[in-house]
């Protein structure tokens, strides 16, 4: 193994916007080594932690666990960014499975889909003034499930829990 170079403090503002433009380059795997550098040395920094759950998601074509990422979403200091960015995981694990496999993993889709507009229920309800962006996400998701109504709930969605094994 090699020993990782720590990053320096004046240099996280640069840092951060780089793991920005890695994710719009699709690059989300340099973006999420930014972040945990950044994190390594400043473990609160809200931005990086945010910045790596959305790289870690834009890697689940790809083949990333779900579980890595909903512990990221987890350790948000915030409980409306854990409440918020908790739908957006399992919101782009939906998704991502919608776009890579056949209509078998319909009830899949739609479970994940549901338990995300749960989780920005969950937001809307403690967000800060003015910040509609939970809201935003469950119309999308509620469009997306209109507009693909071939997602069903399977013959026990009721009973269970969203999949987030890989």
């Amino acid at each position: 193994m090699f020993a990782l170079k720590p990053l320096s403090r004046a240099a996280v503002p640069s840092a951060l916007a780089k793991a920005e433009r890695y994710r719009l380059l699709n690059e989300p795997w340099q973006a999420e080594s930014i972040c945990r550098d950044i994190l390594a040395i400043d473990p609160r920094n809200r931005e990086a932690q945010v910045t790596l759950v959305l790289a870690l998601t834009d890697q689940f074509p790809h083949g990333i666990g779900t579980q890595e990422v909903m512990r990221a979403a987890a350790a948000l200091a915030d409980e409306y960014d854990r409440r918020y960015y908790t739908g957006i995981v399992h919101e782009r694990r939906a998704l991502a499975l919608f776009r890579q496999t056949d209509f078998r993993s319909s009830d899949t889709v739609y479970a994940l889909l549901i338990h995300a507009m749960a989780w920005y229920e969950q937001a809307e309800s403690v967000r800060p003034a003015g910040n509609d962006d939970a809201l935003l996400r469950w119309n999308a998701c509620a469009r997306f499930l209109d507009r693909y109504r071939h997602l069903k709930p399977g013959e026990h969605e009721q009973q269970l829990e969203p999949v987030l094994s890989d």
